[in-house]
């Protein structure tokens, strides 16, 4: 286990991280968009948390949220949201995490806005979660 500057193990500040995301043992968490690029530190956090591997794409069964990597030379964020949306369950989130400004591939924040609500979804937070990395929590709108 190691430790950072502000003397927090890496442990703990994954336990943080997966509080901010909202995720706990038992959750089923779909990733997408897996590549080398990755953050696995961020992704073995989220696994700690949920107590379970997350699945991926193939898994078809309903999972309560989704961890979307995506670049900007990925295609159409529209496409990949909509199909994010195939096996999220009623009141699930999907948490894109994009790299940060500044970084090779990262994303135009208004390219999030806009793709956002075009594929049902809204945008309710932003937080950075890596040294890299920095994630947007979309929520579809709640059905009356």
């Amino acid at each position: 286990m190691s430790s950072t500057a502000g003397g927090e193990s890496t442990q703990q500040q994954g336990g943080a991280l997966a509080a901010r995301l909202g995720l706990s043992a038992g959750m089923v968490v779909q990733e997408l968009g897996w590549d080398n690029d990755t953050d696995d530190a961020l992704r073995v956090a989220v696994e700690d948390a949920i107590d379970a591997d997350m699945v991926d794409g193939d898994y078809g069964n309903v999972v309560d949220a989704v961890l979307l990597w995506w670049r900007d030379d990925d295609g159409d964020l529209v496409d990949m949201l909509v199909d994010s949306l195939t096996d999220l369950a009623d009141g699930g989130v999907i948490w894109l995490m994009t790299p940060k400004v500044g970084r090779p591939q990262a994303v135009d924040p208004a390219d999030i806005s806009e793709a956002a609500p075009v594929a049902g979804l809204s945008t309710t937070t932003t937080a950075a979660v890596s040294r890299d990395w920095a994630a947007t929590r979309l929520v579809a709108p709640k059905h009356r």
